[in-house]
């Protein structure tokens, strides 16, 4: 058995006290490499996506700046400051473009007077270079789909096959809440679809971009710009300026089934009171 001599015991204690700073520069060379690893992924991030980091904020135009003043003055208190939406009051405008602008507040449903199913059109409260102006407000702030430029129904009045197709794309598409003859119809929830009696085409074409209420969307992908062109050219010379689609009055031109409702209504009176007046004289 080896005797533990004073020699064996220093240089037990002189192992111990170099022992010490040995993990002590282990510690500190893991922690220098864990930084070191920290800053590479970090600079790896930054230089692939740029995009976390926030932007400039985005000059605008001054027809949009215009708008925005209308839009603080009018719109802020429901759709909230930079269009980011009210919880209970009014929806985000970001994404909805100036096409749903155009349609909403260029037919006075919006600014809404208070809470319902639908909102109604009415008299507008801005005139149309100021509906101009919130469109591009809203479209420079969150873009969006936007009307196309220049006449709708240009270079299709005078042609017979385009308004065929677009009778069939509008039978196919918008009769079953519109109606054959543009009337309109009730939906579920207190909700309908509006007339098209005096829709304009731009306010048509918007409501086919925007999808408003229960309106769905109808994306290029859809209905091509062409068609949409089509379907509107038929509305605007069959449905709201030739004659109505059937029958001989003009009852909602929904066709002949009102009249034969009216008819039989006035007849029954007329048997009623003609009985009266036999019974009377007898």
């Amino acid at each position: 058995m080896t005797s533990d001599t004073p020699a064996r015991r220093r240089l037990r204690v002189f192992s111990r006290r170099r022992g010490v700073p040995s993990r002590a520069r282990r510690r500190l060379g893991a922690a220098v490499r864990m930084l070191a690893a920290l800053a590479l992924a970090g600079g790896v991030y930054t230089a692939f996506a740029p995009g976390a980091f926030a932007d400039e904020p985005k000059q605008l135009s001054a027809t949009a700046q215009e708008g925005k003043q209308l839009y603080d003055n009018s719109c802020i208190s429901c759709h909230g400051r930079d269009g980011q939406g009210v919880d209970d009051r009014g929806p985000s405008l970001i994404g909805v473009g100036s096409a749903s602008v155009e349609f909403q507040v260029g037919t006075g449903r919006m600014p809404m007077t208070r809470q319902e199913a639908q909102a109604e059109k009415k008299k507008p409260q801005f005139d149309k270079n100021q509906v101009k102006q919130l469109g591009q407000y809203i479209q420079e702030l969150g873009g969006g789909p936007q009307l196309p430029e220049g006449e709708l129904v240009e270079n299709l009045e005078d042609n017979p096959e385009a308004i065929a197709r677009g009778g069939e794309l509008f039978r196919v598409n918008c009769t079953s809440c519109h109606g054959f003859g543009g009337g309109g119809g009730a939906l579920s929830s207190g909700k309908f679809a509006p007339a098209l009696h005096a829709a304009t085409p731009e306010e048509m074409y918007a409501a086919m971009l925007s999808g408003p209420q229960n309106m769905p969307v109808f994306g290029d992908n859809q209905l091509t710009p062409e068609e949409k062109r089509e379907i509107i050219t038929y509305i605007t010379l069959q449905l709201q300026e030739d004659k109505d689609p059937g029958g001989l009055f003009n009852l909602g031109r929904y066709g002949p089934s009102t009249e034969g409702v009216a008819i039989f209504l006035v007849g029954i009176t007329l048997l009623v009171f003609t009985s009266l007046w036999i019974a009377g004289k007898s």
